[in-house]
């Protein structure tokens, strides 16, 4: 009799769907997110955004080719990484950064590792690194909403000592303010979110607790310096809510269990809080999130599910 009995590697999940399908669903929940980006910085967040995902599916592409590998541009993954980058930049960057970034991006913080669902790190937030490492100045010249002038972030003029009364929750929550291109409409990224919710691709998990505990730590040992306590403040401002609900929860380089992804999140927003009150940058989503995927197999390992039939 033939035997049908399949023996694979670990984690056996089955669900319906496909890689392709939960990347495009990514894809779609982030549209929002980049309209309001074009609505708010005008048409060069549009630029910025097409220059980062040719990149990212052409340096895919050629990779793969010359590797001799299975061509995997069209399953989306390449696509939402280079709108993530573009997202993570600031609007009005040259458009060769965007480029250089989607190339180091897929090239080093992906297939150098073999590929979709072999990667370690978040490959977006491995190429917005390296552009803030190689090239300062452009990450850190923003432009206000609605105008061409020149501005510092809120999180940048709170680590400058600098009274922020002219900004409203209301303004950070629509993305009345300068920031990168993705990351200033939270309302848009809501949206977004919700829409991951319901399909199933999106958990809770990770996003609570990440942002519920930068809150609280920011709350409990911001309160010292100016502005630094309001907990409120921080969840709006900069990256947290796009780090949060679209680059904390990628599903390669996070942990299986919903007890390893709430170490993760707690983990991330008390590095993102400990940056932020006490270290150079004025943000530091996209550092807490790398630094917490390197610790994902040692989560992995402490949290893994009991064996059935063990004790």
């Amino acid at each position: 009799m033939k035997d049908n009995l399949i023996v694979s590697g670990s984690p056996h999940i089955h669900k319906k769907g496909s890689i392709s399908n939960i990347m495009w669903a990514v894809v779609i929940s982030v549209i929002p997110a980049g309209i309001a980006g074009v609505i708010i910085f005008g048409l060069d967040a549009l630029w910025v955004t097409i220059a980062a995902v040719i990149a990212a599916v052409l340096t895919e592409l050629v990779l793969e080719a010359w590797a001799g590998k299975k061509i995997t541009v069209f399953d989306g993954s390449a696509v939402i990484t280079g709108i993530l980058l573009a997202f993570n930049l600031p609007p009005n960057v040259p458009l060769w950064l965007p480029v250089i970034g989607a190339v180091f991006s897929i090239a080093i913080g992906k297939q150098v590792f073999g590929g979709i669902g072999q990667n370690i790190f978040n490959p977006a937030l491995v190429g917005r690194v390296f552009l803030m490492a190689s090239w300062p100045k452009y990450m850190t010249i923003f432009v206000k909403p609605f105008d061409a002038l020149t501005g510092a972030t809120p999180l940048a003029a709170l680590k400058e000592g600098k009274i922020l009364e002219h900004i409203s929750y209301l303004d950070l929550f629509l993305g009345k303010r300068g920031g990168c291109i993705g990351e200033v409409c939270i309302l848009a990224l809501l949206i977004g979110a919700a829409f991951l919710l319901i399909r199933g691709h999106l958990s809770w998990h990770i996003p609570a607790s990440y942002i519920f505990t930068t809150a609280v730590f920011t709350y409990i040992f911001g309160a010292a310096q100016l502005f630094h306590g309001d907990w409120l403040f921080h969840i709006l401002s900069g990256g947290l809510i796009l780090g949060a609900l679209f680059m904390a929860t990628d599903y390669v380089a996070t942990p299986l269990t919903a007890k390893g992804q709430l170490i993760f999140g707690v983990g991330c927003g008390l590095l993102t809080a400990v940056i932020r009150i006490w270290g150079g940058y004025p943000e530091g989503v996209s550092y807490a999130i790398l630094m917490m995927n390197g610790a994902t197999p040692f989560i992995d390992r402490y949290t893994r599910i009991r064996i059935y039939g063990t004790k």
